[in-house]
C-alpha cells in the first residue's frame, strides 16, 4: 500500500512539475511585413519563438492558423525582421583613435580602465543589433576578453555572443608600439612568438586560456621603410594552422601585402583580414582555398577622415581609390565576403557602418545583408546556431523600421533586439 502510494505521490510530483515547466515558456509570433532569412527575402511571412528558439519560420496565413491562445503577438507594419547581425572584426578593448592614439590605448590606459570601456562597448555592440560577433584580439590587455565573454555568457553584462582571438600572435619584432629605446622592452599590443617550439606553446597556451581562434599577423608594417612585410614564414603558418586545428580552432590572418595574403593562404587560415594589396592571382587562391575576405572598408574610411579629408567634398584620397577598385576586382573575383569593420578604430555601436560601405563600394544591399549573416555564420563555423532565421535556430532576431535591402540605411531604424529568446531593445 505504502509502496502503492509513494509510486502515486512521483507520478503526481512529475506531471506538476511538466505543468509548470509548460507554464514558463514563452511563446512569442513576431508579425513584420517582410522576413529577410539570411539569403532570401519574403514578404508577409512571420516567425515563431519559442523560448529561447526559432519554433517556426513561413506565411502569416499559415502560421496563424494554429497560434495558441497564450501566444504573445507583435506586429510591425513595413518592418523587416532579419537574423540578429554578426560582427565579423571588432575589437572591444580598443576605442577610436581620434580619442586616444592606439599607441597610448595600450601603453597608458590601465587594463582595468579598458575593461570597463569593453563592457560599455559590449552593450553598444548588441543594442545596435549585432549579437554576435567575433574579437580579434585585446591589443596589449592579455586575456581580459575571456573575463568579458564570460560575464556575458552568465549574465552579468549586456553584450553579443563573442568569440575571441586573447592576445593574437605576431613575429618577434614586428608589431608595435615602435619608436622607444632599444634598450627598453616596450609592451606589445600582442604576443611574440617565433620558431617550432615556441609558436607551438604559445598557440596552445591561448587556447587553454579560452581562445575560441588564432589570429595571426602575416605582415605588418616592418619593412626597410616602414612599409609593410611579412612576419611569419609559410612553414610557421602551417604550425600555426596545424597546432591550432588539432584543438579545433581555426587560424585567421590580418595581411595587406600579396606575399603576407599567399603565405597566410597557403598555410590554411580560414579569414584574412584587410587585403588591401590584394591581386588577381591572390583573389583567384582565395576562391580555389574557400579563404573569406574581411575588408574592413569601414577602418580605412575612418582613418582617413581622423587625417584630414573631408569625406564627401571633393576627390577621394589614393588609398580610398584603390581600395574601390580593389574591391570591384574581388566582387567580380567570387572571393566570399565576411562583414567586419574592425570597430574600434571607429565607434561601437556604429557596426553598420561597414555594412553601408560594403554597399557604397559596390555590393548589392542583399549581399551585404548576407554578409552580415549567413556569411558570416558558415564563416565562422556558427550554422548551426545563429545567422539565418531557420526552425531550431537560436531566437536571435532583429526587426528595423522599412526594407533594408531596398535601402540599406534602414539597418539602422531598429524596432526590436532579440538575443537568445531574450528581448534586448523594443520600440
Amino acid at each position: 500500500m505504502k509502496t502503492t502510494i509513494r509510486v502515486k505521490l512521483s507520478v503526481l510530483l512529475m506531471l506538476l512539475i511538466w505543468v509548470n515547466t509548460l507554464h514558463g515558456q514563452t511563446t512569442i509570433y513576431l508579425k513584420p511585413a517582410r522576413v529577410f532569412d539570411g539569403e532570401k527575402i519574403y514578404e508577409n511571412y512571420g516567425v515563431l519563438v519559442k523560448d529561447n528558439k526559432i519554433e517556426r519560420v513561413g506565411a502569416q496565413a499559415d502560421i496563424e492558423k494554429s497560434l495558441g491562445k497564450d501566444t504573445k503577438t507583435i506586429v510591425y507594419k513595413n518592418g523587416t525582421l532579419l537574423p540578429g547581425l554578426i560582427e565579423g572584426h571588432t575589437h572591444l578593448f580598443l576605442h577610436p583613435y581620434n580619442e586616444t592614439p592606439w599607441d597610448d590605448q595600450v601603453l597608458k590606459e590601465a587594463r582595468s580602465y579598458r575593461t570597463a570601456r569593453a563592457v560599455t562597448h559590449a552593450e553598444r555592440t548588441l543594442k545596435a543589433g549585432f549579437t554576435t560577433a567575433r574579437d580579434l584580439g585585446t591589443e596589449g590587455a592579455e586575456f581580459d576578453d575571456v573575463g568579458l565573454k564570460r560575464a556575458i555568457n552568465e549574465g552579468i553584462i549586456p553584450g553579443p555572443r563573442l568569440l575571441i582571438a586573447t592576445k593574437a600572435l605576431v613575429a618577434t619584432g614586428s608589431y608595435a608600439p615602435k619608436g622607444f629605446s632599444s634598450e627598453i622592452d616596450v609592451p606589445q599590443g600582442a604576443e611574440e612568438a617565433d620558431g617550432h617550439d615556441d609558436l607551438i606553446k604559445k598557440v596552445r597556451n591561448q587556447i587553454g586560456k579560452g581562445a575560441d581562434l588564432i589570429k595571426i599577423y602575416a605582415d605588418y608594417r616592418w619593412g626597410l621603410r616602414g612599409e609593410a612585410a611579412p612576419t611569419f614564414s609559410l612553414d610557421e603558418i602551417k604550425l600555426i594552422v596545424e597546432t591550432a586545428k588539432s584543438a579545433g580552432r581555426p587560424t585567421v590572418a590580418h595581411a595587406s601585402t600579396a606575399e603576407g595574403m599567399r603565405r597566410a593562404i597557403m598555410g590554411g587560415v580560414e579569414t584574412i583580414e584587410h587585403g588591401d594589396n590584394g591581386t588577381p592571382e591572390i583573389w583567384k587562391l582565395m576562391v580555389e582555398k574557400n579563404v573569406y575576405l574581411c575588408p574592413t572598408l569601414a577602418a580605412g574610411d575612418a582613418i582617413m577622415q581622423y587625417r584630414g579629408w573631408a569625406k564627401g567634398s571633393g576627390p577621394d584620397p589614393d588609398r580610398i581609390q584603390k581600395k574601390k577598385e580593389a574591391f570591384k576586382e574581388i566582387l567580380a573575383s567570387g572571393v566570399k565576403i565576411c562583414m567586419g569593420g574592425d570597430v574600434g578604430v571607429f565607434a561601437h555601436g556604429d557596426n553598420a557602418r561597414e555594412i553601408e560601405m560594403l554597399v557604397e563600394y559596390g555590393m548589392k544591399p542583399i549581399d551585404a545583408l548576407k554578409a552580415a549573416t549567413s556569411t558570416n555564420a558558415d564563416a565562422f563555423h556558427l550554422e548551426k546556431q545563429v545567422g539565418r532565421i531557420k526552425t531550431g535556430l537560436l531566437a536571435d532576431i532583429l526587426v528595423v523600421k522599412g526594407n533594408p535591402t531596398e535601402n540599406i540605411k534602414a539597418i539602422r531604424d531598429i524596432r526590436l533586439v532579440m538575443k537568445d529568446g531574450k528581448t534586448i531593445v523594443e520600440k
